[in-house]
């Protein structure tokens, strides 16, 4: 079934509407998530909700809870979330151009959102799943990491633009920081900025330079933990706590809510 691919921990596609302003337009419910919805009622919470499933795993007595309540989209705002990302001749969904630096990028007026991360995080198969309803719209993923060296800008309509930017850390490109550094601090129209995280292995020390970027230029920014189907609930709980308790104590411009989701089959 491929509704994995594209629902599983949507919570930070939701989140762009809400940053970018009410979206109000017909919307249809796609077969994918038709099938979803089909899903006994533990299925869909784990698939949809991911928090709220690993909340379960927390004894009553034991003190941290997890933020859930901070952000909590319905079924039909994610029906909704979902149709910004199909394509149609009324919403065109398209890559546009890749960029080593700013002066290069293109020239736009649209809110953009952009996805950064460690090498081989999952994000380019994080955005592949979210463009599985843009067929035409083609996002490669690589099993070597450092595999995106640009910046890479893709069209949503006419609501936003997706920015995929280059990993950082292994095989990250020579001039990453002054690239990627250069378009957090003057992108004038960069809304949100989705800062990819492995659940598995928490936050790393090259982690901290984009968070260290995000921090520094006061951008709003949220972290998105990836492959989170590769660890034992009980691991991931231990680690959703740790990242959660940083964002509260070592951060100001995070989202205090967490956005887990599984990776994507390529």
């Amino acid at each position: 079934m491929a509704a994995p691919r594209l629902l599983s921990g949507m919570g930070c596609v939701f989140e762009m509407p809400a940053a970018l302003g009410r979206v109000r337009r017909p919307y249809s419910t796609s077969q994918t998530f038709a099938e979803v919805l089909r899903l006994p009622k533990r299925q869909l919470t784990e698939l949809v909700f991911p928090l709220q499933d690993l909340q379960r795993h927390l004894l009553p007595e034991s003190g941290p809870v997890l933020h859930l309540k901070t952000f909590e989209p319905s079924l039909e705002d994610i029906a909704r979330a979902e149709s910004l990302f199909t394509a149609s001749a009324r919403n065109r969904i398209e890559y546009l151009s890749s960029a080593e630096r700013l002066d290069h990028a293109p020239d736009l007026l649209r809110p953009e959102v952009c996805f950064i991360g460690r090498s081989n995080v999952g994000k380019s198969s994080l955005i592949k799943a979210l463009f599985s309803l843009a067929p035409e719209v083609e996002v490669r993923v690589s099993k070597k990491p450092g595999h995106t060296k640009k910046m890479n800008f893709f069209k949503v309509g006419k609501y936003f633009t997706l920015v995929d930017m280059p990993g950082y850390g292994y095989r990250a490109p020579e001039d990453f920081v002054n690239m990627v550094e250069t378009y957090l601090k003057e992108r004038k129209n960069l809304m949100r900025t989705f800062l990819l995280v492995d659940s598995v292995v928490g936050i790393q020390k090259a982690d901290n330079i984009a968070i260290e970027m995000c921090e520094e230029f006061a951008l709003p920014y949220v972290m998105v933990l990836t492959k989170i189907d590769k660890s034992s609930k009980g691991h991931l709980v231990k680690q959703v706590l740790q990242i959660q308790k940083f964002v509260a104590t070592k951060t100001q411009g995070c989202f205090p809510q967490l956005f887990p989701v599984r990776r994507s089959a390529n």
